[in-house]
């Protein structure tokens, strides 16, 4: 599968995520349910590296790669975090819409720090999809 399958796989996962989030999230503390499920995903990602057979020691990873990765972590962590006090405290069909401007963000984090380069039309793309946020989430 290419980059676009695995792409709208992410999407339609994430759907999901919105969806069970909101449910599970209701009538527990939203930290304590984002460890929860932080805990499924571990032993989810731990089974697929091992049947996979990509086990290696930390050691081996280069420095710069392993400091990357744990910046990564900490935003994915404190992301995770965020959504799901959003969830518990908001509609899940305007909280998913107010997370996906991280499509916008990263659009300019790309060109700002990863010297990526967006076309005219790039741009316009970005703004309609700011746009269709607002109009999604406002109520």
């Amino acid at each position: 599968m290419g980059w676009l399958g695995w792409a709208l796989a992410s999407a339609g996962f994430a759907a999901l995520t919105a969806v069970f989030g909101k449910v599970g999230v209701a009538g527990i503390q939203s930290d304590y349910a984002t460890f929860l499920r932080t805990l499924v995903i571990l032993m989810l990602i731990a089974g697929i590296v091992t049947v996979g057979g990509h086990w290696r020691s930390p050691a081996e990873v280069p420095t710069r790669s392993l400091a990357f990765l744990a910046l990564s972590g900490l935003a994915t962590g404190a992301s995770w975090l965020c959504y799901y006090r959003a969830l518990q405290m908001g509609q899940a069909a305007q909280v998913a819409p107010i997370d996906k401007l991280s499509v916008v963000l990263v659009a300019v984090f790309g060109t700002l720090f990863l010297a990526e380069r967006l076309s005219p039309v790039n741009w316009a793309g970005v703004l309609l999809i700011a746009g269709g946020t607002v109009l999604v989430a406002w109520r």
